[in-house]
This record gives C-alpha cells, structure tokens and sequence, in this order.
C-alpha cells in the first residue's frame, strides 16, 4: 500500500536536505517532484496541483529551527497538508437508527457483497450489533449465494427472496424482518454494473428513497485510480451518498484514489479493505496514513491491532514462563498463530516506524508460517515440551512427517532458542527498570 508514492516522496524530499534555508528556488525544485510522484501515484491533476501550491504557501519563508532541518519542515507541511486532503480526521459511520439501515452502491466488481460482510462483522464484534445482511441483488444469482455463504462464516443471518425480481421490495422486507427479529442494523447489498447507467442510477436512487437509510456508503476498488474517482463523482452526482469504502487498497501500490476522493467528491473515505479475510476492514484514519505514506509508519494501528488478539491472562502465562526460562516450541506455536491472526506481515511490519523502506523488495509470504507449524505438530508432546530431547533420529522422524528438510527443522530451533533469548532479555530489562 502507497509503496511506490513513499519512494517517490522520500526522494522529492532528499533535495532540501543540507540546505540551511527553505527558498523560493529550493521549494520550488522540491515541489516540482512531489507533483510529478502523486501525478505518477493517479492523484487526480487538479488535487495534485493545489496540494503543492498549498503547501508552497505555507513553507515559502518559514525560519528553519535550530534544531531542525529544511527537510523536516517540509516533511512537516507535506504531512499536514495530507491529513487535510485526506479529511483530518477518521468519520464515523452512522448506525444510530433502530434498525439502522446502511445501503451500498457501487459498481459490479468493485466488492460491494464482500464489504458488506465484512462490516457486518466489524459492527458485530467491535460496536456489539446484531446486524442483518440484505440480499437486494437481484441480477447476479451469485451475489445472493455469496452473502449467504459470508453470513455464514460470521454467523450474521441473510434475508433474501427467491423469485422476487424487486429490490425495493426486498429491502423493505428486509427491515420488517429485522424489526421482528431484534436486529439493530440492516446492511443493504445492492446490484452493480460494469458501468454507470441510468437504469442502475434509478433503482439505486429508488431503494435509498424508500428505505430512508441513515447512511449510503459507496465502494470502490482502489485499484481503478483515477476511473475510482470519476465513478464516486457520477455516484455522488445522482445519490448523494455519505462515505466512500476503498477496496483492495493492499494491492495498490499507488493509492491515488485515497489521496483524491475526498478533495473531488467532498465526502469522506469512511473504511478501506486491506485484505481477503473478513477482519481485513480498517477504519480509514487520514492521519496514520499519511504517516505511513511519509515512512513514519503507524504504531497506533499496530497497538490496536495487537489488543484485538491480545488475551490478559494468556499473556501473564506467558511472562511467568519466559522469566523462569520455561518457554517451549507449544508457546512459541502459540505466538505464531496470534500473528498469523493479525493479519499480513508485510503489512504489520509497515506500521513500525522506518521499517517501509526496507520492506520494499522483501518478499514476505504470510505461508511461511505454514511450514513452522507443520513442523511443531510433527512432534510428540515432550519433545515440544523440551526440545533439547530432539536428537537427529527424532530431527529426521520429524522432518519426514511434516514434509520439510531436517535443515529447515534445525532453522526452526534456532529461531526458537533466538527468540527464546531475546524475550529472556527483554523480561530482564523490564524488572530492572
């Protein structure tokens, strides 16, 4: 996400470093790059051009601090002003009503169905709702099976109608149902076409004056760009709606239509997909990413991210093993499936301040850790409980079962004791302080 915009920024950014002043000339060389990299990253020419006119305003004339240099006070205004095009702040979605009703639109393909899922599942788990997935498309006979196979895998119920070829119907059915059944949110999922048309816009536009929704989300895939941009200003044109939702932003290396939407629509951009899992919905914070577009990365989003799959109490245990140096290859298994849990690590490891740039041409493979635990399994309980046991006949039994080399076996005990230390190591430093 935003990889190639970060390595164009950064360089943009290098010219102003040893000069002991910000000046017209090195501002505007400076600026000059850093249109030519959000141009390069899709960003809309127009939002591109009064971003660095803006941001040339504000820099033009600044004192640089002692302390500081030229090219941390550009980074400074560069940053804010990305905060501000992006919204400022993260927006809520509205989900006050009883039932609320949260309608989607969007072309067919940019992941309206699978959103839909994956929110309900957020408002589920995270706000404590009982949400109802609405199956309104009634031209794709997939669609219906698609929510109901997601609404499965959340345990989230889906109303749907076969034989009704009337998604207005359907919807208002959808709410009675949702109403009787104690259900405090209806998520409506609505048809798509593979282009805007009138017949689309009106029995969009239809559903949302008959259902009254209290909020109309309209998604898209990042990975159009600039085509994400001009269909959210057609859809806005004719429905008004109250947030964007990014899809696929993970395999957007440019993001320009994050950097865009807000400034051309002036709506926000309310969640970004980040992934294929049904947990893989972020709240769209325009201040962390920015950071992360600027290599600052994103500790707040790596904290929360580490509390949703953060067990107390398992975490003591933990501690009191590693302080008695009693942690075996069962807790360390443990720990592999808590950040496999998390999500990709690619990703994960962005969030760690300066670590973006390094990660750029590592292939990380999130099924690398398949290996790892076909290993741990391949053992007896004892010689997961003291692996000091695990001589080169068992090495071998152990390889042969889980389908690897007994190379990659001795890896897998070295990266054990490795951790096993560095965590003995950092309990130490804890207690000293």
């Amino acid at each position: 996400m935003f990889e190639n915009l970060s390595e164009r920024l950064e360089k943009s950014l290098q010219i102003l470093k040893g000069q002991g002043k910000i000046t017209e000339i090195n501002v505007a060389e400076t600026l000059k790059e850093v249109r030519r990299s959000l141009l390069d990253a899709d960003v809309n020419y127009k939002v591109a051009k009064e971003f660095t006119d803006t941001v040339k305003a504000k820099a033009m004339g600044m004192n640089v601090l002692a302390s500081l240099k030229p090219g941390q006070v550009m980074v400074k205004v560069v940053h804010d002003e990305l905060v501000r095009l992006m919204g400022g702040a993260a927006a809520e979605i509205n989900i006050k009503g009883n039932p609320s009703v949260v309608l989607m639109a969007g072309l067919q393909g940019s992941g309206k169905t699978t959103f839909s899922g994956k929110l309900a599942n957020l408002l589920k788990n995270k706000r404590g709702k009982r949400p109802l997935l609405a199956a309104c498309d009634v031209y794709r006979p997939a669609a219906v099976e698609q929510l109901k196979v997601l609404g499965a895998q959340i345990d989230v119920p889906v109303y749907s109608e076969e034989g009704n070829t009337d998604p207005v119907q359907i919807a208002l059915n959808a709410i009675k149902e949702a109403k009787r059944a104690g259900r405090d949110v209806v998520i409506i999922d609505t048809a798509g076409r593979l282009a805007i048309d009138e017949q689309m816009m009106r029995e969009i536009a239809n559903i949302k004056k008959a259902v009254q929704p209290q909020e109309t989300l309209f998604v898209v895939d990042a990975m159009t760009g600039q085509d994400a941009v001009n269909t959210a200003r057609e859809f806005n044109e004719k429905l008004q709606f109250d947030g964007a939702v990014l899809t696929k932003l993970d395999g957007d290396a440019r993001g320009g239509a994050a950097l865009s939407i807000r400034a051309v629509v002036d709506k926000p951009i309310k969640f970004v997909g980040t992934g294929e899992k049904l947990d893989a919905l972020d709240v769209f914070h325009p201040e962390r990413v920015a950071s992360r577009i600027l290599g600052m990365g994103d500790i707040v989003s790596l904290v929360e991210k580490t509390q949703e799959h953060y067990d107390e109490e398992e975490a003591r245990k933990l501690q009191r093993k590693i302080e008695k140096d009693q942690l075996n290859l069962a807790d360390f298994l443990q720990q592999i499936q808590q950040v496999k849990k998390m999500g990709n690590t690619k990703e994960l490891l962005a969030m760690i301040p300066g670590m973006g740039k390094k990660l750029k041409d590592m292939q990380i493979d999130d099924n690398a850790f398949k290996s790892a635990e076909a290993i741990i399994y391949s053992m007896t309980p004892a010689e997961r409980e003291k692996p000091a046991i695990l001589d080169v006949s068992r090495k071998r039994r152990v390889a042969r079962g889980s389908g690897n080399s007994i190379e990659e076996v001795n890896r897998l005990l070295k990266r054990f004791e490795e951790s096993k230390s560095a965590m003995k190591n950092m309990a130490k430093g804890f207690k000293k302080r």
